[in-house]
């Protein structure tokens, strides 16, 4: 197995995106994913990029990513948010997730970062396994909470005038 761990480029886009709905699929979601491509692309590679990804090559076909931000904590300041980490599941177990853990582990060392963060379903086994032998802290102190798209635009903003 030839593996290549590389910054993604812009014309990697459409191959994240399968693997993407891929992982919604897995997580039973698939209907929760809305972003367009050119939402994405612009996200990633436009004037204001806000993500930056590692793409794991096998024989120059791109079998997983990660993706990640920077998320600030007044607490702790800069730190690494993987958003997703996925192996398409033929190429799971082969040490390429590891791969690109150490990749985002460097990436995170060399920008200062004060750490790294992520989530994982409660009940995606795999994964917290492999967290697990990371020596990963699971917080089990924290809700997620979020608003949607649709429920932003019903918000009353009508007292800001």
């Amino acid at each position: 197995m030839d593996l290549l761990i590389r910054e993604a480029k812009k014309a990697d886009c459409p191959r994240l995106l399968e693997l993407i709905a891929e992982l919604a699929l897995f997580e039973k979601a698939p209907e929760e994913v809305t972003v367009t491509s050119e939402e994405f692309e612009d996200a990633g590679f436009g004037e204001q990029p806000v993500w930056k990804a590692f793409v794991a090559e096998v024989d120059g076909f791109i079998v997983g990513f990660a993706l990640y931000y920077i998320r600030y904590s007044t607490w702790k300041g800069c730190r690494m948010y993987l958003e997703d980490l996925i192996i398409t599941e033929a190429y799971r177990s082969k040490g390429i997730g590891m791969k690109l853990i150490k990749t985002l582990v460097k990436e995170a060392s060399e920008k200062g970062f004060s750490g790294m963060l992520w989530q994982v379903l409660d009940w995606n086994g795999p994964a917290i396994g492999f967290y697990k032998k990371l020596n990963a802290s699971f917080d089990s102190g924290w809700i997620n909470v979020s608003l949607s798209k649709e429920q932003l635009s019903h918000f009353d903003l009508s007292d800001l005038g």
